[in-house]
């Protein structure tokens, strides 16, 4: 496999993770997804749910294998006009407040208005605050600022916020010219770039797969329930394509692809992992094998709807996941080898 599908993956996941779609907002990432499968010359449909199926193609039989990635990311939604006018947020997902402090956010009215603000700690200036350092951040104690002259509830309501509107956190994208990929929300939006940079490759060779493959981009899966539904007909084996973990106690990094072999939902499929690492040494890619301590995919909560299938999880490792996120080019492409070597092709 050539390196520029890494690249390709990398530059379609950056422009995925500038459309927001948090958790029950990603009608237009998932419209992205689909119109992006469509132009590599793959079938690709909406579910019911809000998530979309490509058809990869490869011979029919009864051993399908479905690849999924999610969409819906972390975000926050408003719980509470403040008397003040400022917003108190419930978060959607893990989102986390002590993380999210001081960042740019953008509030996505049901009259289609786009509001900017800031996700401050209450009473955020050093010079004033007593107990600046002392008060634990949590989403009651922090609130959206808006960058709007209001001094009311009824002065923000006039701009037409109401509660339940969604939330949006800048991903603050980046890509270093030493390859390094760092942005809010790699997870899981780099995956959906990495299964786009799969299906491109085969494409351009217009590769027949050895067994037919679907992918199936979730979008809620950062609440548990993106992968229960949508499952094809025929499909024996699901793997996960998520971020792989990076931290204290684990071997993977950055540049590696991890194979979870058990995490919080717990064990993987023996065979599954057991094929997985026999793939990536056919294809020298740089892998490591890990147990994440809190963790769960898409996959479990497949298995958890009742759907008799075989499950996996790989991943490109990502550093200070929910938080501001650090990837690099190489786990992009050491994933995208161990898919390659996994079907075979």
């Amino acid at each position: 496999m050539d390196r520029k599908y890494a690249e390709f993956a990398t530059d379609k996941a950056v422009e995925l993770l500038g459309i927001d779609s948090p958790t029950g907002y990603t009608d237009k990432a998932a419209e992205w997804v689909k119109n992006e499968f469509e132009a590599l010359g793959f079938k690709a449909e909406l579910t019911t749910k809000g998530g979309v199926v490509a058809d990869l193609g490869g011979v029919d039989g009864s051993d399908a294998l479905m690849l999924a990635a999610h969409t819906d990311t972390l975000g926050g939604m408003v719980a509470e006009i403040k008397g003040n006018g400022r917003l108190r947020l419930t978060n959607l997902g893990g989102m986390r407040a002590e993380n999210a402090e001081c960042e740019n956010v953008r509030v996505y009215t049901r009259g289609g208005k786009i509001i900017e603000g800031t996700f401050q700690i209450c009473n955020a200036s050093v010079h004033v605050n007593d107990d600046y350092a002392g008060t634990k951040r949590s989403f009651g104690t922090a609130e959206v600022v808006l960058d709007e002259d209001v001094k009311s509830a009824d002065d923000t309501r006039a701009l037409g916020i109401e509660v339940g509107d969604v939330v949006c956190f800048d991903p603050r994208t980046r890509v270093t010219e030493s390859g390094y990929i760092k942005s809010r929300f790699l997870d899981d939006k780099l995956s959906v770039g990495i299964l786009l940079g799969f299906a491109k490759f085969i494409a351009d060779g217009k590769i027949t797969l050895p067994r037919r493959t679907f992918v199936h981009v979730t979008v809620y899966e950062e609440v548990g329930h993106g992968g229960a539904a949508s499952v094809p007909a025929g499909v024996t084996e699901a793997i996960s394509v998520d971020m792989g973990c990076v931290g204290d106690g684990l071997s993977c990094t950055e540049k590696d692809v991890s194979i979870c072999a058990k995490d919080s939902g717990g064990p993987y499929s023996y065979a599954v992992v057991g094929k997985l690492i026999e793939a990536a040494k056919a294809e020298n890619a740089d892998y490591a094998v890990d147990v994440y301590p809190h963790y769960g995919s898409d996959v479990e909560a497949t298995l958890g709807a009742g759907v008799d299938i075989r499950h996996g999880l790989i991943g490109a490792g990502v550093y200070a996941s929910h938080g501001y996120e650090r990837s690099h080019v190489d786990g992009v492409f050491n994933t995208l080898k161990v898919l390659k070597g996994y079907l075979g092709i």
